[in-house]
């Protein structure tokens, strides 16, 4: 019994210090919340932030790069990102991985300050909110 509550409470401290195999959590996590603004829901990044798509993106394909992904950083995935449900995993140019709904490449937008803002949307109207 003494070894099975020695156990438990190693279990729990690493568990709380966040030591346990962070990558198997992170590897089951949706790469996109949906989040809502004033003109209804969207797909927001993990800090709650709006979620982009490209006109310009096709063939599963981000034409965004250099400092046109300063402007809209990509939503990157982690190495050994596997597709789930409507979310893909495409290569970008410089063989990084970001992260596909349903085929469009997502992106931030560097001019949105908080949660709920949508200020890309129809920007040079190739730019839209990415809607779940």
């Amino acid at each position: 019994m003494h070894r099975f509550i020695r156990f438990t409470a190693a279990v729990a401290t690493v568990l709380a210090l966040g030591l346990a195999a962070p990558s198997a959590f992170a590897q089951g996590a949706m790469p996109a919340k949906t989040g809502q603004s004033a003109g209804g829901p969207v797909l927001t990044d993990s800090k709650g932030m709006t979620l982009y798509v490209f006109d310009r993106d096709s063939g599963g394909k981000s034409a965004c790069n250099g400092q046109c992904a300063t402007n809209w950083p990509p939503l990157m995935a982690p190495a050994g990102a596997k597709a789930m449900g409507d979310y893909s995993v495409v290569t970008r140019d410089d063989g990084s991985m970001q992260w596909a709904y349903k085929g469009k490449p997502l992106y931030g937008w560097a001019k949105d300050g908080k949660p709920g803002d949508t200020t890309g949307d129809g920007v040079n109207n190739v730019w839209h909110v990415a809607r779940p």
